[in-house]
């Protein structure tokens, strides 16, 4: 594991501006990972919304460990290892709903406690089988934002330790309020870090997507918060006028403003919403004197007079408190969202088997809706080729980059990420937090 030890300078500390190639394409890094990582790192597996009434289940696979995660008859969450204790078949596979476990081997029962029902023939065994030592195996689960997350070892932080700041910083958008929109999920030809990076730093929009520089400065800046970090722009920055890198900031910001969220509306269909592009509309009744501070202003009350007129409640968040979130967050190890106060868009990456040139790669929307108007049962669409789906602009511009990425990390002439020490402190975090754990020191 050379590689691994390099990547520390030698007073132990970690290198911010440097990650070995070997993160992303040696099969050392991934049998660490199932070692160290996911068994002892809260991770999250569903939304709340998808498992609503009592037997409701989710199957969350990660690395060779598989977990079921289930709405018990009291309405309380309950997360175990998915595995029959006979032979070790698994219970359960995608989503849906039971009244109890059932494993279809040899039909043994559980109920949604996990204690045993039915031992067929149990007789058997005479004393030799005890309840306590077939009942299902549970793990730690907990909900923040309206995710359920869990974590494998009994011995792991709270959730809310392990989210520390961030949560203090993300509240107030009252993201479990949110349900889904739509969602995407693909097989992507690159490592679950190659990935999710693609989504971790502003600074790739002036080359990746610079049909939205004529409506934004791009340049952003990026802070960690412990295990997790984030990245937003400056409060100077000016959206609704061109970037400082093609030309001088002048232009009617009234209408720039408008047209970068039509843009983002048209080619990725999240981070927006109609009600955001009719307070879009409605700043062409400022004057065409009106300050940035002005029309920054207005936006967000016509946004709100909007999302009300729609019956779409309206988080109780401040200015200063949507600032100091930023745009976009890593939440360790494998959650990244850009939040909004009435929508997030969420990416979540995983490994693919023992193959560090393959992910799970899932694209999901969120938006706050009128009580009782909340879509039902919004399915994934799932595919083996991203090609395969319509992703829209935006997502095709990433989706090139990470699997070119991959590819080239390969070369012999490459050897190591050099991430931005001001744009990216979201990926050199990252990647700290996860040699800590690879370590053991987590």
């Amino acid at each position: 594991m050379n590689e691994i030890s390099k990547v520390k300078t030698a007073d132990g500390t970690v290198r911010p501006d440097y990650v070995p190639a070997d993160a992303y394409i040696s099969p050392d890094y991934v049998r660490l990972e199932k070692e160290r990582l996911w068994p002892r790192v809260w991770q999250m597996a569903c939304r709340e919304e998808e498992i609503p009434n009592p037997g409701d289940f989710y199957t969350y696979d990660i690395a060779d460990e598989s977990i079921a995660v289930v709405r018990k008859t009291d309405g309380a969450i309950a997360a175990y290892h998915n595995v029959c204790p006979h032979r070790g078949r698994r219970l359960t596979a995608g989503c849906g709903r039971m009244g109890k476990f059932h494993c279809k081997y040899h039909g043994w029962q559980w109920n949604l406690d996990g204690k045993p029902t039915e031992v067929v023939d149990r007789k058997d065994w005479g004393e030799l089988l005890q309840d306590s030592e077939i009942t299902l195996h549970q793990v730690k689960s907990a909900s923040w934002g309206g995710w359920v997350f869990i974590n494998m070892d009994p011995d792991s932080e709270s959730l809310d330790e392990h989210l520390g700041e961030a949560k203090t910083l993300l509240d107030p958008f009252e993201m479990d309020r949110m349900r889904y929109v739509w969602r995407k999920r693909i097989t992507m030809p690159c490592n679950w870090k190659t990935a999710q990076e693609a989504f971790m730093e502003g600074y790739h929009v002036q080359t990746t997507h610079r049909q939205l520089l004529p409506y934004q400065d791009d340049y952003t800046f990026s802070r960690a918060y412990g295990k997790h970090a984030m990245f937003g722009y400056a409060p100077t920055a000016l959206f609704g006028l061109p970037s400082p890198r093609i030309s001088d900031q002048s232009g009617d910001m009234r209408k720039g403003l408008y047209e970068f969220n039509k843009e983002i509306w048209d080619t990725l269909k999240a981070t927006t919403t109609d009600e955001m592009l009719a307070a879009g509309r409605r700043l062409m009744e400022l004057p065409e004197t009106a300050t940035p501070f002005e029309i920054y202003v207005a936006f967000a009350k016509f946004h709100r007079e909007e999302s009300e007129k729609s019956g779409r409640p309206w988080p109780a968040i401040t200015p200063e408190q949507q600032m100091a979130a930023g745009t976009d967050w890593n939440i360790f190890p494998n959650l990244v969202f850009l939040q909004q106060p009435t929508n997030v868009l969420f990416y979540r990456a995983r490994p693919n088997g023992d193959d560090p040139d393959s992910c799970i790669f899932e694209v999901n929307v969120l938006e706050r809706f009128a009580p009782g108007a909340e879509p039902r049962n919004v399915e994934v669409e799932v595919a083996d080729d991203w090609r395969k789906v319509d992703w829209g602009l935006i997502l095709e511009q990433d989706f090139q980059n990470m699997e070119a990425v991959q590819k080239g990390m390969k070369s012999r002439a490459f050897k190591g990420a050099r991430p931005s020490p001001v744009q990216e402190v979201e990926i050199s975090n990252f990647h700290a937090t996860l040699l800590a754990y690879l370590h053991g020191g987590q």
